[in-house]
């Protein structure tokens, strides 16, 4: 399953572009991202798991309004990230989150990131057309993630 963020990834990085790629599982029960699929898993390793420190701008679009989000410098990036640092050493200091949604419901999150004033409105937009055109094989991803998630859960319980 993921394929289809390696394959979403590779499409990315051709347009809008993209240094740093995640996906991030949305678990609502706990408010929380974990990451699923990384291109940097030294800096950003799979697994890793955040509850949503992050502004309640950034919630408020990403998750409630089902809308992507732009930060498209790192002034904007620090208002609502506390890894700003490590972003802006990878060479990035701009991203794009587009919610990936299923059933009318966010189920993952996609995090574009490239350098300082590389993305505009128009590369939101053509990174929304590119991942609305695997909507559906990303949100089986993230559901494939929450099958093996809740597996690992129950063998643990069970050890």
């Amino acid at each position: 399953m993921t394929t289809a963020f390696q394959e979403t990834f590779e499409s990315l990085e051709q347009d809008p572009g993209v240094i740093l790629f995640t996906a991030l599982q949305w678990i609502p029960e706990r408010s929380a991202l974990r990451r699923v699929f990384t291109s940097h898993p030294d800096a950003y390793p799979l697994g890793a798991e955040k509850t949503v420190e992050i502004s309640p701008g950034w919630l408020g679009t990403v998750i409630v309004d089902k809308k992507p989000f732009l930060a498209a410098d790192l002034d904007g990036l620090r208002e609502v990230f506390t890894d700003v640092e490590l972003i802006q050493s990878l060479g990035c200091g701009g991203v794009i989150n587009i919610p990936v949604l299923q059933d009318g419901d966010v189920v993952g999150v996609l995090a574009l990131l490239d350098a300082e004033g590389r993305y505009t409105p128009q590369s939101v937009e053509t990174a929304t057309t590119t991942v609305a055109a695997r909507a559906a094989e990303l949100a089986a991803a993230f559901s494939h993630q929450v099958d093996i998630n809740e597996a690992t859960r129950k063998d643990a319980l069970q050890s």
